[in-house]
């Protein structure tokens, strides 16, 4: 069942629970308001009779005996009784009246009450003449109170039918209405494909959830046709990176066996081939390890490591890389804070992304001096890595974390365009945030920031870590 028949049938069906629940209040209502002016009428009635009763002057008993006659509506079936009073317990008993001990028990107690049967209604109240009591009964059938309420009930019968078929066609016509611009959106997101995927959703001024959702939808069509226009420059750089020192290699092999040479051609020959096969070899290691960052981040987080000294192996092993580096670095903290300096991670990930922000500090600064200054507190962890090199353009930036663009500024380095793009997916993996600030020709600010309140402390697991 689709929505737009679900929305009809739960309005109809709301409708018709309100209509029904409104129709017995309706009929209740006029029922006991019907009851009501009966009743008052036989307590005029009632009066009367008393008064007739227990006046001894001719010309006033004719006098209320006309009144009723012709004063009042006549009743139908109507019944008079006046029982005296005995005690506070007993009265002269009618035995033309057959009404319950309780509606007695009652009127001799409260002084009135009213009994129904099968539509007659009997009221009795207590009457006193001197120092004697009375019980006067009337008693009367409210035959029009009964074919009122008859009539009333097919009303609501007829007009909650009326109302059923009614509440149907208006519920089409609110499923439509609602219903119209979710399909409007479904036909338009249906002729977009990944050859089509500039087209967006038009624009809707409402802000409501249609509006909200129409947004989504072109958010979410953005960052595809980002991720495509990615993956499409990806391969196509990846494919370049990749032929050109296979090409070389193919090459060389085929210009080494066309004739014997020397030996000294040959040893070039092989040096020659060795580069471009390390170079292949880097290459394929770099993707491999962008390609391990896409994993499930809760697989990658393993131990709990100090900052402090993930930092100062990252040096160390630069120290080896380019001995004569220009790299220091500054701990903003005190010893008694050292408990703030542990952090989950993937220790070996964790410090190549490092690594490789400090080794472009390094390498496009041409070895200038790079300063890591690390500040901690309880909220947060940042590194941040200050170069004085080359920076980058400001129509760079926003392609940095894209895998194998490199700026024509860095072109003359050597590199693949991938450091960036796998430090950036390995401190995202860590629940990091990494911003670079740059100015061309006079350096580029990074900065790594862990969150405390971010980072997915179920993903930690229990290792002993000397402070």
């Amino acid at each position: 069942m689709d929505i737009r028949k679900k929305i009809t049938l739960t309005y109809v069906a709301l409708s018709t629970f309100s209509t029904l629940l409104l129709s017995v209040l309706v009929f209740v209502l006029f029922r006991e308001n019907n009851r009501y002016h009966f009743l008052k009428r036989l307590d005029d009635r009632a009066k009367i009779v008393s008064s007739i009763h227990f006046q001894n002057d001719p010309e006033k008993i004719k006098y209320y005996s006309n009144l009723k006659k012709n004063g009042l509506e006549e009743l139908i079936e109507e019944e008079e009784y006046v029982l005296k009073v005995n005690s506070a317990n007993s009265f002269d008993y009618n035995t033309d009246l057959n009404l319950p001990n309780e509606f007695y028990s009652t009127i001799l107690e409260t002084g009135r009450n009213y009994y129904e049967i099968n539509s007659k209604y009997y009221l009795g109240q207590i009457f006193k003449e001197g120092n004697q009591k009375y019980i006067v009964i009337v008693g009367a059938r409210d035959r029009q109170g009964k074919t009122t309420s008859i009539y009333i009930v097919k009303i609501l019968i007829v007009g909650g039918i009326a109302f059923m078929f009614l509440a149907f066609f208006l519920g089409r016509f609110l499923a439509k209405r609602v219903i119209n611009p979710v399909a409007r959106i479904i036909r338009e997101v249906n002729r977009i494909s990944a050859s089509n995927l500039h087209n967006r959703l038009p624009e809707v001024k409402n802000s409501d959830e249609i509006s909200d959702l129409t947004e989504t939808f072109n958010d979410m069509l953005d960052r595809l046709e980002t991720s495509f226009e990615i993956q499409a420059n990806f391969i196509n750089n990846a494919s370049h990176e990749l032929k050109t020192p296979i090409t070389t290699i193919i090459a060389e092999a085929e210009i080494m066996l066309l004739k014997e040479r020397e030996v000294k051609e040959y040893v070039q020959s092989l040096e020659n081939i060795y580069s471009q096969a390390s170079r292949l070899g880097n290459l394929t290691e770099s993707l491999l390890k962008l390609t391990q960052t896409g994993y499930d981040g809760k697989k990658q987080v393993l131990d709990i490591a100090r900052i402090d000294e993930l930092l100062l192996d990252v040096k160390s092993d630069l120290d080896k890389i380019f001995p004569d580096n220009r790299v220091s670095i500054k701990l903003n903290f005190a010893p008694k804070d050292s408990s703030l300096l542990l952090l989950p991670c993937n220790k070996p990930l964790l410090e190549l992304a490092i690594n490789n922000i400090i080794t472009n500090g390094v390498k496009y600064s041409d070895n200038n001096e790079v300063f890591v200054v690390l500040t901690v507190n309880h909220d947060f962890i940042k590194i941040s890595i200050n170069d004085i090199g080359i920076g980058i353009p400001p129509e760079d930036i926003p392609h940095l974390y894209e895998p194998f663009f490199r700026g024509k500024i860095a072109a003359k380095y050597i590199g693949y365009g991938l450091g960036l793009p796998l430090a950036s997916k390995i401190i995202r993996m860590h629940d990091g945030e990494i911003q670079v600030q740059s100015e061309q020709n006079k350096g580029t600010i990074v900065t790594i920031v862990f969150n405390k309140s971010k980072i997915k402390k179920n993903n930690i697991k229990n290792s002993n870590v000397e402070s």
